[in-house]
Parts: structure tokens; C-alpha cells; sequence
């Protein structure tokens, strides 16, 4: 069973991207309000993949996308936020963003995204 972390500072989000990812039969082992959160619980628990909010409080997704990818070059993150923020989405996919997942996110949208990652090696 693939293993996913959500990070995100709204927790009615991070529920409806868990529902989301326990639809397709992958196991949520983290969730975190903020990058400092995401940096930490990312060490510990080395998901298989991670969906990341970019604005969020004490340190943003981009920054956070930064430093897990400096702890694991393969991390598969998933970026997830308002068109409004394009600027840090594409400085996100050039930091090694898999994806990028407009909000209001749709459930099959984030369910494609999530499983054509998975099946990459």
C-alpha cells in the first residue's frame, strides 16, 4: 500500500484530499499544517508521495518542496494551491514539483495525478 503526506494549513483541505487518497487505496501517514511540519514528519515517515499546499504559515510549500528535496532528490510532491500563485508554482515545478493541482481541487484530477506518480519509479 502506497503511503501519502498532506500538507496543508485548512483542515477541512487536508480531509478532502485524505478522502481523496483513501479512495484509491493509498494509507495517509502524515498530515502537517505547515513546512516546518512537512520538513519534520517527512523525515520521520518517508512517504511515497506528498501534496503540499504552497501558502501556508512559518514556512511555505515552496521552501518546504526545497528542503525535502534536499533530504530525498526523489521525493514525488505534488503542489497543490489557487491559480493566483503561479509565480511559485512554476518555482516550484523547477525545484522538482512532480504536479501541480488547481484549487478547488477535483477528486479525479488529484486521483490521476496521484496514481500516475505511483507508478513511476
Amino acid at each position: 500500500m502506497h503511503t501519502v503526506m498532506i500538507v496543508d494549513d485548512a483542515a477541512f483541505m487536508r480531509t478532502i484530499i485524505k478522502d481523496i487518497v483513501c479512495e484509491i487505496g493509498c494509507r495517509v501517514v502524515a498530515e502537517a499544517t505547515n513546512g516546518e511540519e512537512a520538513v519534520s514528519m517527512y523525515k520521520r515517515t518517508r512517504p511515497d508521495l506528498v501534496t503540499m499546499d504552497i501558502t501556508m504559515p512559518l514556512m511555505d510549500g515552496v521552501t518546504a518542496l526545497r528542503k525535502i528535496r534536499a533530504i530525498d532528490p526523489k521525493a514525488k510532491v505534488i503542489m497543490c494551491s489557487a491559480m493566483s500563485h503561479q509565480p511559485m508554482v512554476i518555482e516550484a515545478l523547477s525545484l522538482g514539483a512532480k504536479d501541480f493541482i488547481a484549487k478547488p481541487v477535483q477528486k479525479e484530477r488529484v486521483q490521476v495525478a496521484i496514481l500516475k506518480l505511483l507508478e513511476q519509479n
